[in-house]
């Protein structure tokens, strides 16, 4: 405890670190105030009675987790950060299989710049569209939380306004905190959103525990497995494959330079959370043609205790896995880059037997890294078969995209205060060891 005092003390005193820690907590409460102001030309009284009688699932559930709640509430930030994760995933992959954005990426600055311009406009029309799809699903089921006296047309074109501006203002409050805050700002925001509701589906959950009897000790259990699945998701998260490289030595003037041994370090779960929010998308496609939620294939594509359900979900995440990690992993362009700088691994030449070489090895660290990941993604299915009667809201903290990214986004943060720590010369978080986030170069960091 006394360490940890001295910790709190030493990041304290440095100035730059406290700048960046006030100036990222100001935008979050910024953002969590946001996330309760409600639309013009809506009753939150009666948004709010309609609410406790409906349950949204598959991937509007998906964009509630992301927005901390504020699509159910019809807030200004109901679409919250989406809008820009869609278009940086877009404009990542066009990155990789448009020759014009690969040059651009190569360009240096200068192409970022462009990239992150073209992302924003992007970011823009997505968010229009969404907006004017979410007034229809305003309309169908929060009809009667819609004022008599703000007409159809509007309601529309304020909401459709008011959405996109709210969207931006998420937006810039993101670059900011990469820029002059703490970690990535997206990354935050979104977990954020996802921690907001932790609290709530703890108090649930304790209490339904609390009024049967003999049930605290099975919380308490709980508690034992969900502090187990934390551990399990920072090995997934952490987990690499360290291939060798050797830098041949050069001799400038009377200095050496290169002949040490380095490492490349090839993630296990080199597609991060993509995979599942893929997935959860795929999943909820099918229930669009089905006759209703009481039949059987809607049910297998619905309920995530579902064994047909599992089956399915985790074939998925699987597949987009080895998808994902195929367009954005190059082995051929990590091979030029070590061509280039005099590099090799051991015992394998240069150019494409080292591509081939770097390519075997990450398909072989995929498959085991999928698999964990799509177990990952079954796990709040598995807690509520498992724990008879565990709340749905708190099982979702059991795995997924909330347990993925709240891990993540964690690590990373604290591998920059650590950073700024051991810069100064103060001991690091931890007595051994050293805090290693993602360690990913990824455009879309969550």
């Amino acid at each position: 405890m006394k360490k940890f005092i001295q910790t709190l003390k030493n990041i304290w005193s440095i100035e730059e670190l406290r700048q960046k820690i006030l100036f990222t907590l100001l935008l979050i409460v910024i953002y969590r105030i946001g996330s309760h102001i409600v639309l013009p030309g809506i009753d939150p009284i009666r948004l709010e009675q309609l609410n406790a009688n409906n349950a949204n699932n598959g991937i509007l559930d998906l964009i509630n987790t992301f927005a901390g709640g504020a699509f159910n509430m019809a807030s200004i930030f109901a679409l919250g950060i989406m809008p820009y994760i869609s278009a940086s995933i877009f404009m990542q992959l066009m990155t990789v299989l448009v020759p014009t954005f690969q040059k651009m990426q190569k360009d240096g600055e200068s192409g970022r710049k462009k990239i992150n311009q073209y992302t924003r406009y992007l970011t823009v029309a997505v968010t229009i569209v969404q907006a004017f799809a979410y007034v229809s699903y305003l309309r169908q089921t929060s009809g009667p939380a819609i004022m008599e006296n703000f007409g159809a047309a509007y309601f529309t074109i304020s909401t459709i306004l008011t959405l996109t501006a709210g969207t931006m203002l998420v937006m810039w409050m993101g670059e900011k905190i990469t820029d002059k805050g703490l970690g990535n700002g997206t990354s935050l925001i979104i977990m954020v959103g996802i921690l907001a509701r932790l609290p709530q589906s703890f108090f649930q959950e304790l209490t339904s525990r609390s009024t049967r009897a003999g049930n605290i000790l099975i919380f308490i259990v709980e508690i034992a497995v969900f502090i187990a699945i934390i551990l399990g998701c920072i090995l997934l998260v952490q987990g690499v494959r360290k291939v060798p490289v050797n830098y041949a030595k050069q001799l400038t003037g009377n200095k050496q330079f290169g002949g040490a041994r380095q490492f490349l370090p090839l993630k296990v779960n080199g597609a991060g959370v993509m995979p599942i929010i893929f997935a959860q998308a795929i999943m909820f496609l099918p229930t669009l043609f089905t006759l209703g939620s009481t039949s059987s294939i809607g049910k297998a594509f619905t309920d995530h205790k579902n064994i047909w359900y599992m089956v399915i979900y985790s074939v998925v995440v699987i597949g987009f896995t080895f998808l994902y990690t195929a367009l954005i992993f190059n082995p051929r362009q990590i091979a030029d880059n070590l061509k280039q700088n005099n590099g090799f691994v051991p015992g394998v030449a240069p150019g494409q037997p080292t591509a081939d070489y770097i390519g075997t090895i990450m398909d072989r660290i995929t498959l085991p890294g999928a698999i964990l990941l799509a177990l990952v993604g079954i796990l709040p299915g598995i807690a509520e078969l498992v724990f008879v009667g565990m709340q749905p809201s708190f099982s979702t903290f059991f795995g997924g995209t909330s347990i993925l990214i709240m891990v993540g986004v964690i690590l990373d943060t604290l591998q920059q205060i650590e950073t700024q720590l051991l810069m100064r010369q103060y001991d690091g978080l931890m007595k051994s060891g050293r805090v290693q986030g993602r360690q990913t170069t990824s455009a879309v960091q969550i």
